[in-house]
């Protein structure tokens, strides 16, 4: 009915145009969102800007995310609403879910424009697809550790009804935490499928991708039946991209290293994926090299059912205790603080 008035279309285009220059004046000259006080543009995604801030009262800095202005930029005022509905359920997701290793939302609310913003910690560190493309490959013991902690946060938010839909190196962040250090956090839940709206199917096929439909997702890590609109998701699709991530540790390479958007769909859908060990030409245990291949296998009821049969599996493994404190720290004091930390701060 909105939609059907051209005056009042007309109107809340209008509004919305106001306020992406709005935002984009307020931010340039006072930066200040609520009680914080934008110091420093951190990243730009699909949807928001991530800013470090600084609280009026308190002395801990955190992260402030806005809705991007050319997020804004759309061509209906459903397009819009779309885009705000989209942040305001990313917030509300994240701030659900109170596992160590997902990012922690401290607050939410509108900026006096009346556009969405959310305020989450500040992490110490370097998410995996840096790690890997700065540092190379990981040893086993450290990909289990990682993958595990990975697993605990999926855990959570899979048992309330949350997908995460976007599972790539780049969204796990490794930082230090408390008085430990490579310690995982799993962030941007902007794709976030909340399946108690809608609840899925059991098993999705696996269709046949089609170059001008248009997917929701990160090509390289994408499951299979991701690359059908109508196909029900749920959490065996993260547990896929969960084995993207693990591939990416332990060889530094894609699952598919394809050279175009659509080749490397299809790829996910029909291809074979290469043992770890034979793309990395090293040996790696048996027993985490399968599961990883378990994880990408293309029909959902293949893969581990659960991100908690993929925790307990890993932890059976004995793997990730050779990763231990003592090992943890000496990395880190040899590179986090070094020349990885040097490059990290290009």
């Amino acid at each position: 009915m909105l939609l059907a008035s051209p005056g009042l279309g007309a109107a809340m285009a209008y509004v919305t145009s106001r306020l992406v220059h709005d935002l984009s004046a307020e931010v340039a000259r006072e930066r200040e969102i609520g009680s914080y006080h934008l110091v420093e543009r951190l990243g730009t995604g699909a949807m928001g800007e991530v800013w470090r801030a600084d609280h009026s009262m308190l002395a801990r800095a955190a992260a402030v995310k806005v809705i991007r202005t050319q997020a804004l930029t759309v061509d209906s005022i459903e397009d819009a609403r779309n885009v705000v509905n989209l942040f305001e359920l990313e917030a509300q997701a994240t701030a659900a879910l109170t596992s160590p290793h997902t990012i922690d939302v401290y607050d939410f609310g509108y900026t006096k424009e009346g556009l969405f913003y959310y305020v989450m910690e500040l992490l110490d560190g370097f998410d995996l697809q840096t790690l890997v493309e700065r540092d190379g490959r990981q040893p086993p013991e450290r990909v289990a550790h990682i993958l595990r902690q990975a697993a605990e946060s999926l855990h959570e938010a899979h048992e309330m009804n949350y997908v995460h839909r976007d599972l790539k190196p780049a969204n796990i962040f490794m930082c230090r935490y408390g008085g430990d250090v490579d310690f995982a956090k799993l962030l941007d839940f902007g794709l976030v499928l909340d399946r108690n709206a809608s609840l899925e199917e059991e098993d999705p096929g696996v269709p046949e991708p089609d170059a001008g439909v248009k997917l929701i997702g990160t090509p390289s890590v994408m499951a299979p039946e991701m690359l059908d609109p109508h196909a029900k998701i749920d959490g065996r699709a993260d547990i896929y991209g969960l084995g993207c991530v693990g591939y990416w540790l332990l060889t530094g390479e894609r699952v598919f290293p394809a050279e175009t958007r659509i080749a490397m769909l299809r790829a996910h859908a029909r291809a074979t994926p290469q043992a770890p060990s034979e793309r990395a030409g090293v040996q790696i245990p048996a027993e985490l090299e399968q599961l990883v291949l378990e994880c990408l296998r293309k029909r959902p009821g293949e893969r581990p059912q659960s991100a908690l049969e993929v925790s307990e599996r890993i932890t059976g493994l004995g793997l990730a205790n050779d990763w231990d404190r003592s090992r943890r720290n000496r990395w880190w004091d040899n590179n986090a603080t070094g020349p990885l930390q040097d490059r990290l701060d290009r």
